[in-house]
């Protein structure tokens, strides 16, 4: 894994250093001799974490550091402080500044190279799902960024496992006036609260009596429904071995005893903070691939997926010798309804029809919108005579229960043309399939509509 580290210093002997440092482990450094020049590098995406000095002319780190937070464009990036200031209210400042983790001069090999990694290996998720949700904004939905900024890593809900009362009193008492607490001491059913909690921390003590703390953090990390839990861990002041190694299988952050509860106070509400910036970007990818494969109006499958995903099923079905009918579906004289109505009675008319499709059809079946006012609905394990039943009940639903438009001031009576085909034999393909079922369909509109035709063949 390779990252591009922009180191920030304006003395070039330290900035000579820790390229010469970070260079040997086969990252891409770049530098920057002022805050202005680091912001500006920053602005143009030309690095993956920040390395800042804090005692800086004109502009000292905690400005930089906390302009990088507020600007939508590089809130993401990881900064860690480099300073020789080691008191508590110094880390608080920087991390009310939006600061991702402080090393104190003299700067260790360990320290720097472990840190750095973990953090480059978290940004390249982060940047990840920021790439697939770039399309977010091309398709109107809002970008995750801007509430980003706004988010105050309050009111979280945490999980603290430790087994020392002294201990998890003083966290929870600390943390309670921001947040939701519950306590396990049972490190061994630690997970399985973790696992149904919907936590946005787990703060963990590495000086578990009976059980070591590092193992627990790593299953957390290996189970699909905590993988993306948060995770601080708290240790004694000579356990610097053991934070190494925690980094390296996902410890997210810290905590040194004896701990500064300001400190923290501000790492909780860090990590709170990327979570939930983290589940904002997942949840607008998932509503983008939704979006792309689902029709606006109905909610059904569009198009696109439809003969994407029929030409998979009908592959499948006549591998395994087993039947699968398609239905097209086209509500009668919808142009009428638009003419004499307008089309916002057609949109009412569209999607209660989608709606009760919904209801004829189970699970497996896959209802899509064709078109206009035609739909598809495929059914795997089907054969004809099954289909025709089901068709003919929707058919009938219809044409019985008029539709409501305008809000429900007025009902519209509907009737419904239905064609239908099944795979006819292991040489058939989707195209084939949906021909004969267009087919069926003309023939059930030439003939009177408001009926079902099956394929004869």
């Amino acid at each position: 894994m390779s990252a591009r580290v922009l180191v920030v210093d304006d003395i070039p002997a330290n900035v000579k250093l820790l390229e010469a440092r970070l260079s040997a482990e086969y990252f891409d450094v770049a530098t920057a001799y002022s805050g202005a020049e680091a912001l500006a590098l920053a602005e143009r995406a030309e690095c993956d974490i920040v390395l800042l000095d804090v005692m800086m002319p004109d502009m000292d780190g905690f400005e930089v550091c906390r302009r990088l937070k507020s600007n939508p464009a590089t809130h993401h990036i990881p900064v860690v402080m480099v300073t020789a200031l080691d008191q508590p209210s110094d880390r608080v400042r920087g991390l009310e500044a939006g600061a991702d983790d402080f090393l104190t001069k003299p700067v260790t090999d360990v320290a720097l190279i472990s840190r750095v990694r973990q953090l480059s290996r978290l940004k390249m998720v982060t940047d990840e799902l920021r790439m697939r949700a770039l399309t977010t904004k091309e398709i109107g939905m809002q970008s995750p960024e801007r509430e980003a900024v706004a988010e105050t890593g309050r009111n979280g809900r945490i999980l603290i496992v430790d087994d020392r009362k002294s201990s998890y009193e003083r966290i929870a008492q600390t943390l309670a006036a921001e947040h939701t607490i519950d306590i396990e001491t049972n490190p061994a059913e630690a997970m399985f609260h973790a696992a149904e909690g919907n936590y946005d921390l787990m703060i963990v003590s590495l000086g578990l009596e009976n059980f070591d703390g590092l193992r627990l953090c790593s299953q957390v990390r290996s189970l699909e429904r905590t993988r993306g839990l948060p995770i601080l861990a708290v240790a004694e002041p000579d356990n610097n071995q053991r934070l190494v190694r925690g980094l390296e299988i996902g410890v997210n952050d810290y905590l040194i005893r004896p701990i500064d509860k300001n400190e923290m106070l501000a790492r909780v509400r860090t990590q709170i903070k990327k979570k939930r910036y983290t589940e904002r970007l997942r949840d607008n990818v998932h509503a983008s691939i939704e979006m792309a494969i689902s029709d606006g109006l109905t909610g059904l499958f569009n198009r696109r997926y439809m003969e994407t995903h029929l030409g998979a099923l009908v592959e499948q079905a006549a591998a395994r010798g087993k039947p699968i009918t398609v239905l097209i579906l086209d509500i009668d004289f919808f142009k009428a309804i638009n003419d004499g109505h307008g089309h916002d009675a057609g949109d009412d008319v569209l999607r209660e029809f989608a709606l009760r499709i919904r209801k004829s059809i189970r699970n497996i079946d896959l209802a899509c919108r064709y078109g206009g006012e035609e739909f598809v609905v495929v059914m795997p394990e089907t054969d004809m005579a099954v289909a025709t039943m089901v068709a003919e009940r929707l058919r009938r639903k219809v044409a019985s229960e008029p539709f409501a438009i305008q809000q429900g001031a007025k009902q519209l009576s509907v009737t419904l043309s239905i064609g239908i085909a099944a795979l006819a034999g292991p040489e058939d393909t989707a195209a084939t399939i949906l021909k004969r079922a267009d087919t069926a369909l003309y023939r059930a509109k030439r003939d009177g509509r408001n009926r079902v035709v099956a394929d004869a063949a």
